[in-house]
């Protein structure tokens, strides 16, 4: 089976590759629904949602990895493909589709409380959608970033651009404007450091 890989951003793109074919697909649904339509006319066989995702769940650590059951999206649940999953994990539990990045530490835990799902990410409800329509195997496989307890600092809304690379100086204007913002975009970096040693790490074992 040839797998085609969507990803958010480039550098999970790069940790992504010795899985399959993989594309970025900026880091917003509509561009992870794009990317995973031009993996299957280069002629893949399923379809892996891959990389950083925001935890839900308070029990998740940075680095944990989540290779979830179901995919909520709205009023769908996918379930992802049993065969699939089991190549890249432990298969369990729920992955929230998301429209938009969750900052708030108090919004992660209104949709813990009302859907029990694990983590959120905003590529896995697109890609799924995609599968579904193709009639093609679907999975998931996820690495915490920002834990449940733990808030965004604005930088991480703003410095990402449209292909799915960090733009420095976006990031750099964030942190003039808010200052305050740098012991919290420190931690930010060194938790998503950690989940992504912990996807290269499980890559390694597939």
């Amino acid at each position: 089976m040839t797998l085609g890989i969507v990803t958010g951003l480039i550098a999970e793109a790069r940790l992504g590759c010795p899985l399959g074919l993989v594309r970025a697909g900026g880091g917003l649904p509509d561009g992870a629904a794009a990317a995973a339509e031009w993996l299957i006319g280069q002629g893949v066989d399923g379809l892996v949602s891959f990389g950083l995702a925001g935890g839900l769940d308070p029990a998740l650590s940075p680095g944990d990895i989540v290779v979830p059951e179901t995919v909520l999206d709205g009023d769908l649940v996918h379930a992802t493909a049993p065969s699939l999953s089991s190549r890249l994990g432990l298969r369990g539990g729920v992955l929230l589709a998301g429209t938009a990045v969750v900052a708030i530490a108090l919004e992660k835990a209104k949709l813990f409380a009302r859907t029990g799902a694990l983590a959120i990410d905003l590529e896995s409800g697109a890609v799924a959608r995609v599968a579904a329509r193709h009639a093609m195997p679907f999975a998931a496989l996820r690495a915490i970033c920002d834990p449940a307890g733990r808030s965004l600092p604005p930088a991480a809304l703003t410095a990402q651009d449209g292909r799915g690379a960090i733009g420095l100086l976006r990031l750099l204007a964030s942190v003039a404007r808010h200052p305050s913002q740098v012991p919290s975009l420190v931690a930010l970096g060194r938790d998503a450091a950690t989940a992504r040693a912990a996807l290269k790490r499980r890559v390694r074992g597939v």
